[in-house]
């Protein structure tokens, strides 16, 4: 679901029963029009056309309600993840540029969760539930990592895949946060956001001596033990 002002202003008010839910989209509504620190609990409420109170039926406070839009927003960005990376098929390179795009995709397209997920201000670690999810988005990133650090060729010291994982994050990131966005933060761009993170990803990966042509590749070697799942090897 994307929450754009218009659609927020569409379903303003509690009216189907689900407090916890319509408290969630009255939250989502006031970060996309105001961002993730611009709105109070008391505000939540308000939107969601419920006394101030009420919100603690559900909620500790304010930040647990952040926590759970933020979780949820994980949750949806490690699907999106996980389909456009596709296991690396049909190539690595291949793959792994469409990872980019996803990532720009979430950021233009879900704003709001994308500014609860990353610009909120919450300590990610001191919630159980929102680590788990942010831990398995993230892990995407780093099997796909751990792919490309297997096309290193022969004579090329292989980088540590989490070293890999945490520059192309912050890439794809820096990106996503400046040119990439759907709302009023994104920067102009004499090129599309798409181009310039696979621009910045393929000369990253050229200066390390890695091969960026789509050729066949041998199917990856299972980790030892046994272990399955797109990210088995990364634990």
């Amino acid at each position: 679901m994307s929450w754009r002002k218009e659609e927020r202003r569409a379903e303003r008010g509690y009216h189907h029963g689900n407090l916890k839910e319509a408290l969630l989209q009255a939250a989502l509504g006031l970060i996309a029009e105001k961002g993730a620190a611009g709105f109070t609990f008391a505000d939540a409420a308000r939107m969601a056309g419920v006394s101030p109170a009420a919100p603690y039926r559900h909620f500790r406070d304010r930040d647990e309600l952040l926590s759970s839009i933020a979780q949820r927003g994980f949750e949806q960005f490690e699907a999106l993840l996980t389909q456009a990376w596709d296991d690396g098929r049909p190539d690595t390179v291949s793959a792994f540029q469409r990872l980019g795009k996803a990532y720009l995709a979430f950021a233009r397209n879900e704003p709001a969760f994308y500014s609860a997920m990353f610009e909120s201000g919450l300590p990610v670690d001191s919630n159980a539930t929102l680590l788990v999810a942010s831990e398995r988005a993230f892990a995407i990133i780093r099997a796909a990592s751990e792919r490309l650090a297997a096309l290193a060729p022969p004579g090329v010291p292989r980088p540590p895949a989490m070293m890999m994982a945490l520059h192309i994050w912050s890439m794809s990131h820096g990106v996503a946060s400046l040119f990439g966005r759907g709302d009023a933060a994104r920067r102009k761009l004499p090129m599309s956001p798409e181009d310039l993170l696979e621009a910045e990803v393929l000369i990253y990966l050229r200066g390390l001596g890695f091969p960026t042509d789509r050729r066949p590749e041998p199917p990856p070697v299972p980790p030892a033990g046994g272990a399955s799942g797109p990210w088995g090897a990364s634990r």
